[in-house]
């Protein structure tokens, strides 16, 4: 199974997002963990909202430091932000890394976090599927 970090500066919706669509719609073959530069501190409403109105489970997401996981076996990083692409770390082996830039659809309506919800979809699972090399 591959690991994959989405990297996001507040770790708070886009970077979740992607990792509860990765790990549902690629059970199995992938481990989607997600994390940011800056955190906030709490996932934002509206992003789960999205993922609850497509029947994805958001119970125990919260944000998280990418500091914590420098340690970790990653095969992929993704960088879902301009802001988290600038200032990604250096981890201790090589890691390849992928940049799909999504809207931040903070402060807006919940039709516009849906909006991005589908686009990472959409987007981000066949750009992983490739980048790993998986099966469809």
């Amino acid at each position: 199974m591959f690991t994959v970090l989405i990297l996001c500066t507040g770790n708070s919706c886009r970077s979740q997002m992607a990792e509860v669509l990765l790990n549902h719609d690629l059970a199995g073959q992938v481990k989607a963990i997600s994390a940011g530069t800056q955190i906030q501190s709490k996932v934002a409403e509206g992003a789960i909202a999205a993922l609850r109105l497509a029947g994805l489970e958001t119970a125990g997401l919260y944000p998280k430091n990418v500091d914590v996981f420098l340690e970790t076996p990653i095969d992929l990083v993704i960088t879902v932000c301009d802001n988290a692409q600038e200032t990604c770390p250096v981890f201790p082996r090589s890691v390849p890394k992928l940049h799909l830039p999504f809207h931040d659809p903070h402060g807006e309506s919940l039709d516009s976090f849906i909006r991005v919800r589908d686009e990472i979809r959409a987007c981000l699972v066949p750009a992983v599927r490739s980048a790993l090399k998986l099966e469809a």
